[in-house]
């Protein structure tokens, strides 16, 4: 896979909801917000419904795709619940993702090995609705290897570790860590699963990811709703785009 090839950004508007729920009203609109976001260039939005509702709400989602031209990406978990809210919302795609209602974020991939004969009847089911099928997982070949034989089309790998290493300031970690994404994306793509990646991913850390031929995708969204409190939303995400265009032409890493 040649290394010029275009990369996507997926923006994630969660935390924009976050702001909005803190006073109860109904400003900031993160549809607003996804509108935004597209105009700056974005190339999909991602929204997570969580179970108790903490940020994006069932009107969100329904909102969102109505109202955007853009892919939507409905990241939940795998429930009975979310899996009839996906099929009615009927989104571009599905991101599967373990949840635990304590955590602040998401903690960690999907143990897709562990849990082969739940979930790969509950991807069936999306994909017969036409719902492209994301699992979020972690950078290991028997995760990758589980997500392909479930029958997902496409995983998204978990940088958390790769972020902590580089918020740590730690070389040797930080060298390991990124070798297991080029690994993982690199086996996934040999299996036929397109590669997204995401979680942690910052304007200091996102080209080393970025320039990994493999990855076609990265959803970002705490950073830049973040980012977006000094220098505007459009500007936060301008600014990534380059960043990860600059890492997929100029040959880095």
């Amino acid at each position: 896979m040649s290394a010029n090839k275009p990369i996507r950004l997926g923006v994630n508007i969660d935390h924009v909801a976050t702001i909005r729920n803190a006073r109860g009203g109904p400003h900031p609109d993160p549809v607003r917000a996804a509108h935004l976001v597209a105009s700056a260039g974005a190339d999909g939005i991602t929204a997570h419904l969580r179970e108790d509702r903490r940020h994006i709400r069932d009107d969100d989602m329904r909102r969102l795709k109505a109202e955007i031209g853009l892919p939507l990406n409905f990241e939940m978990a795998a429930t009975a619940e979310m899996l009839q809210l996906c099929i009615d919302v009927a989104p571009h795609a599905c991101c599967l993702v373990p949840e635990n209602r304590n955590e602040r974020t998401t903690e960690g991939g999907l143990n897709v090995a562990g849990q082969h004969h739940y979930l790969a009847p509950f991807i069936r089911e999306l994909s017969e609705a036409n719902i492209r099928v994301s699992l979020f997982v972690d950078p290991e070949a028997e995760q990758i290897e589980a997500a392909k034989g479930a029958g997902a089309s496409v995983i998204e790998i978990h940088t958390g570790a790769y972020y902590e290493a580089t918020a740590a300031t730690e070389p040797a970690l930080y060298k390991a860590e990124l070798e297991k994404i080029r690994s993982a994306a690199t086996l996934a793509d040999k299996l036929g699963l397109e590669v997204h990646a995401g979680h942690g991913l910052t304007f200091l850390n996102v080209q080393p990811v970025a320039a990994i031929p493999e990855i076609v995708e990265l959803n970002i969204g705490h950073f830049l709703v973040g980012e977006a409190v000094f220098m505007g939303l459009a500007g936060s995400v301008k600014e990534m785009r380059r960043l990860m265009q600059d890492a997929r032409t100029g040959g880095l890493y």
